[in-house]
C-alpha cells in the first residue's frame, strides 16, 4: 500500500485524528483500478485542520507577496529539479492510481518539469509592470499586477498532477499562497507531486496540502480568506462551486469543465491520417479527458467507408494492466466503478434511443480484476437534441458519427450541444478551417489534428458549459492577479495651477 501523509500546513505533514473521541469515522478506501484486488491506500477524512490550513496560506500569503520575483523563481527551479528526480516515481503512481499506461503517464510526468519553463518564459511576462512616461502632464502611469490572495486549487483525478500543476505554478510565480486539493482518487501521486514543493524552500505557509472529499472543499471555499478558486472537472460540480462561492465577490473563480467535443470530417481529406488522428481523439486515457471527440459529423459520401475503417482500427486497441502486460496497451480501465457503471448505462441508453452500435462497449475480462471495457462507435442519422445519449458527456472510450451534405450542416452539429471546449475539422481547404473557426462555439479549434492534445503556450478553456471564460495553460496566470492603476507625479514643486483662490 501506498503511505499518505496527511494535510500539509505551516511547512509540516500533519495525520488525520483517527483515535480518541475527535477520531474521524469517515475513511476513503482507493482500490487500483487495474487491479482491484489491490488496496492502494485507506484515507482518513479529518475536518478539523481546515481552519488551520486555511490560517497557513494567509500567513503565507502576507510573505510570498513581498518576497522578489528572482527568489520565486529560484524556489520554482528549486522545485523543478526535484520533479526531475521523482518523475519516474510520480509516473508509476499515476498509472496505478488513474489506470494510464506507463507510457502515457511518463508522458505527464514530464509534462510538469516542462510546464516550469513555459510558465518562466511564457506566463510571466503577461503580468509583467507596464509603464506609461507622461500619460498625464508631469505625471507617469503605470499597472500593477497584483495577486490576488490565498488561492485553492481542486484538481481532477484524469491528469491528477499536470493540470494542478499548471494552476499551482501560476498562482505562485503571481504572489500568491496555494492550497491544493487532489482528487480523492489520485491523493498519492499528487502527494508525490506536493512533495517537491514542500521541500524546494518556500516560506513557512505558502503552499499547503488537504487530502479529503466534497465535503472537505466545500468548507474550504466557504472561508472568506481564501480569494482565488481553480476547479478542473465536471459540470455539475462546477456549478456546485458557483452557488458556494456567488455570493462573495472578493472570490476569483476559474472554471475548466467538461465537454461533447465534436469534428468535422471534410470529404477531400486524407482517410488514414485521419483514422489515426480520430482513434487518438476519442480513446487516448480511454476516453477519459475532458477533450475527447465524441461526436464526428463526418461527409456522406465517406462516412461508411470511414466508420468501417475506423471499427477495424478500433478491435486493434489493446486494452491491458497500465504496467503489467505482455504487450504495450493503448488503453487502460475506467477510473473506478462508478464510472464503469456509468459506460455500460449509456450504451444501453444508445440503444433504447435508437442510436445504431457499430461496436458494443462493454465490460472486458483481463488477467487482473479490473474496470476495464472496450472502445464503442455509434451511429447517428442526425442530432437530436432530446437525445441524452448525443448530448451528455460520457466521459469513456465512445465516438459516435453523424454524417452531414452541407459544410454548414456541420458546424450546426459541432454547436448543437451544451458544451463548447475544443473542435476539429478535418479538411484540405483553408477557407472552410477559417469558416469554422468564425462559427464554431469552442475554445479550441484545430485543422487537421485531434481534439486531445494542447499546447501549454496557448490559452486552454471552454465556453458555454465547459467553463467561465478564465482559459489555463498559458492564461491561467490572468487568473492570479488583478490590476492595479497608479498615477505617479515626481517633480512636487508647487504650480500654481489651482483656480478660484484668493489672494
Amino acid at each position: 500500500m501506498f503511505e499518505l501523509k496527511g494535510n500539509y500546513f505551516n511547512n509540516r505533514y500533519v495525520q488525520p485524528i483517527t483515535s480518541g473521541p475527535s477520531a474521524t469515522e469517515i475513511f476513503i478506501k482507493r482500490e487500483c483500478p487495474s487491479n482491484t484486488s489491490e488496496e492502494l491506500w485507506n484515507l482518513p477524512v479529518d475536518y478539523t485542520h481546515i481552519d488551520e490550513i486555511v490560517e497557513s496560506s494567509v500567513k503565507g500569503f502576507k510573505t510570498w507577496r513581498n518576497t522578489g520575483i528572482e527568489e520565486r523563481i529560484k524556489v520554482l527551479r528549486n522545485y523543478q529539479n526535484l520533479l526531475k528526480d521523482k518523475a519516474d516515481e510520480i509516473a508509476l503512481a499515476i498509472a496505478l492510481e488513474v489506470g494510464k499506461p506507463l507510457w502515457e503517464a511518463k508522458t505527464e510526468a514530464g509534462a510538469l518539469i516542462a510546464k516550469v519553463d513555459v510558465t518562466i518564459s511564457d506566463s510571466l511576462p503577461r503580468i509583467e509592470l507596464k509603464e506609461y512616461e507622461d500619460i498625464l502632464p508631469n505625471t507617469k502611469g503605470s499597472v500593477h499586477y497584483k495577486p490576488v490572495g490565498p488561492s485553492f486549487i481542486i484538481g481532477p483525478f484524469n491528469f491528477p498532477c499536470h493540470l494542478a500543476n499548471g494552476q499551482i505554478l501560476s498562482a505562485l510565480i503571481a504572489g500568491n499562497s496555494i492550497i491544493f486539493k487532489p482528487s480523492e482518487k489520485t491523493c498519492y501521486s499528487s502527494q508525490l507531486m506536493f512533495d517537491c514543493l514542500a521541500n524546494a524552500g518556500f516560506p513557512e505557509g505558502v503552499v499547503n496540502l488537504v487530502q479529503g472529499d466534497g465535503e472537505t472543499a466545500r468548507r474550504i471555499l466557504k472561508s472568506k480568506d481564501i480569494k482565488g478558486v481553480f476547479f478542473t472537472g465536471s459540470k455539475e460540480v462546477g456549478l456546485k462551486i458557483i452557488e458556494s462561492t456567488y455570493t462573495d465577490l472578493s472570490k476569483l473563480v476559474s472554471l475548466e469543465l467538461g465537454g461533447k467535443n465534436p469534428a468535422i470530417i471534410d470529404e477531400n481529406v486524407n482517410m488514414d491520417f485521419v483514422l489515426e488522428e480520430l482513434i487518438k481523439g476519442s480513446f487516448l486515457t480511454t476516453g477519459q479527458r475532458c477533450t475527447s471527440t465524441a461526436i464526428v459529423a463526418v461527409h456522406e459520401n465517406i462516412h461508411q467507408e470511414l466508420i468501417s475503417k475506423f471499427h477495424e482500427m478500433a478491435k486493434r486497441i489493446i486494452v491491458d494492466h497500465p504496467v503489467e502486460h505482455e504487450e504495450t496497451p493503448f488503453m487502460g480501465p475506467l477510473i473506478d466503478q462508478r464510472s464503469l457503471d456509468q459506460y455500460l448505462l449509456y450504451m444501453g441508453m444508445a440503444k433504447r434511443e435508437g442510436i445504431e452500435e457499430v461496436m458494443r462497449g462493454k465490460q472486458l475480462d483481463k488477467k487482473h480484476p479490473g474496470y476495464y471495457v472496450s472502445p464503442s462507435i455509434h451511429l447517428a442519422q442526425k442530432f437530436d437534441e432530446a437525445s441524452h445519449f448525443l448530448s451528455s458527456e460520457i466521459f469513456g472510450p465512445n465516438c459516435t458519427f453523424i454524417p452531414f451534405n452541407d459544410f454548414d450542416e456541420a458546424i450546426d452539429i459541432a454547436n448543437r450541444t451544451e458544451y463548447g471546449l475544443a473542435a476539429s475539422v478535418f479538411t484540405s481547404e483553408q477557407a472552410k478551417f477559417d469558416h469554422a473557426v468564425k462559427n464554431i462555439d469552442a475554445g479550441l479549434i484545430n485543422l487537421n489534428r485531434s481534439t486531445v492534445g494542447a499546447s501549454s503556450k496557448l490559452p486552454f478553456g471552454g465556453v458555454k458549459n465547459s467553463g467561465n471564460y478564465r482559459p489555463a495553460a498559458v492564461s491561467t496566470i490572468d487568473s492570479c492577479v488583478y490590476q492595479m492603476a497608479s498615477l505617479e507625479i515626481r517633480d512636487t514643486t508647487p504650480t500654481g495651477s489651482i483656480v478660484g483662490l484668493m489672494d
